[in-house]
């Protein structure tokens, strides 16, 4: 259960955090708390695993990386934490994650690839793909963005 305050909390971080010098004093002023409060709050929601890690957005359009493709992967089950591995491992690679698969959708590994062209996102894959062991995967592009917000639990 949580108190109001780590409810207050997290709701103050859902969104943006402002970027300034000392953006978590900024937060606790706004809550009408000191930032030592609030940092322990963010302790304890850390230390009672409701809060996991921060994350950071880059629009990565701007940064240089016109492609970016979505890689199904398909893994032998004994396999997936090794290949998993591998591919976290990448600096092409923001996210991967293991999901089940269907009847029709074979692959239970996905990571999201990023590279300046889409050109380089399958020489990416490729190598990435050797470097597992992995022969049957996919490479979905994004095309569009229609939504990208962060959660709103709050």
């Amino acid at each position: 259960m949580l108190t109001d305050r780590q409810k207050r909390v997290i709701s103050a971080l859902q969104g943006d955090i402002p970027i300034t010098e000392r953006p978590y004093r900024d937060i606790a002023e706004r809550l009408g708390m000191s930032e030592s409060e609030l940092l322990e709050t963010l302790t304890e929601l850390r230390d009672r695993k409701f809060l996991r890690r921060f994350g950071a957005t880059l629009k990565h359009q701007k940064s240089g990386y016109a492609a970016n493709a979505m890689v199904a992967w398909q893994v032998d089950e004994e396999r997936i934490d090794a290949v998993g591995k591998i591919m976290a491992a990448s600096r092409n690679i923001s996210h991967c994650y293991r999901r089940d698969p269907t009847d029709d959708w074979p692959y239970n590994l996905y990571t999201m690839l990023h590279a300046k062209s889409e050109d380089a996102c399958h020489k990416i894959a490729g190598r990435l793909a050797e470097k597992a062991g992995v022969d049957d995967y996919t490479l979905l592009f994004s095309r569009k963005e229609l939504k990208k917000t962060s959660m709103q639990y709050f």
